[in-house]
């Protein structure tokens, strides 16, 4: 019989655009205050310095700012800048930690401001039409995806799995058999990082928590990733689930049909 779980609510790429957004100008206010009042010491030191001081930040808190026009341009649908992905990767790393206590003051949690990430970033990785041979493509999951009890080791070899149907990584193995695509069962961030080098992958997708899929993403920039969300009925790193459909879903998106790659 079919397993049921309540599969978690779709994040709201906004929240995560609006929250960098409102990071970036409060991070451009406290650089104009320390420019204006540093700068009168600054032209003491060089008449010139408190303009290029002043045009240096100007012209990281523009960047920034650009950065977060070219990602909503992109989650709407409209003309893009694909070149500014990575500043934007870049601007997200320093600031993210900074947004979450922003967050935090709206009441906003850090587990639904990484999920807004992953929706977005997920929506980028589509948006740039991604396609890899079936081969090319690396799917990695945690070790909490396989059932607590089941004494076959499944990591460093997903071929042990005895596909019971007491988890889904069975289902996952099969998939796999089926599409073609290299699936790995990793015990944390070191070993899947170490993963994606000795396999040299043209994309990821990954299945992990919000917090895994965040740094994850990030760590194997510029390579392409796609995130899906687990499911944690048991609580988090014990007996997780995946929505199969969706991590079918994805895949159908990246993997390049067959008969087109022989073509």
């Amino acid at each position: 019989m079919e397993k049921k779980f309540t599969l978690p609510g779709r994040p709201k790429k906004r929240l995560f655009i609006g929250m960098l957004a409102l990071t970036t100008v409060l991070a451009s206010v406290v650089l104009y205050g320390i420019w204006y009042i540093a700068r009168l010491g600054l032209a003491e030191i060089a008449e010139p310095l408190p303009l290029v001081v002043g045009g240096l930040f100007a012209l990281l808190g523009g960047g920034a700012m650009l950065a977060i026009l070219n990602m909503v341009l992109a989650v709407k649908g409209w003309f893009y800048l694909p070149f500014l992905q990575r500043q934007t990767y870049e601007l997200i790393n320093v600031l993210f930690p900074v947004a979450v206590y922003v967050a935090k003051i709206f009441g906003v949690s850090k587990r639904n401001l990484e999920g807004s990430f992953i929706a977005t970033s997920n929506l980028l990785f589509n948006r740039l039409g991604i396609k890899v041979p079936a081969d090319r493509l690396l799917v990695v999951t945690p070790h909490c995806l396989q059932l607590a009890t089941c004494p076959h080791k499944i990591t460093r070899d997903p071929n042990n799995c005895k596909r019971c149907g007491g988890c889904d990584i069975g289902s996952l193995v099969t998939l796999s058999e089926e599409m073609g695509f290299h699936f790995f069962v990793a015990t944390g961030g070191t070993l899947a990082r170490q993963v994606v080098y000795n396999t040299r992958p043209k994309a990821v997708l990954a299945i992990a928590c919000e917090r895994d899929l965040m740094s994850g993403i990030q760590d194997v920039y510029p390579l392409p990733a796609v995130g899906v969300l687990n499911i944690r009925p048991n609580g988090p790193c014990y007996n997780t689930h995946v929505d199969m459909a969706e991590v079918r879903a994805q895949l159908e998106k990246i993997i390049i049909p067959k008969e087109q790659d022989n073509g």
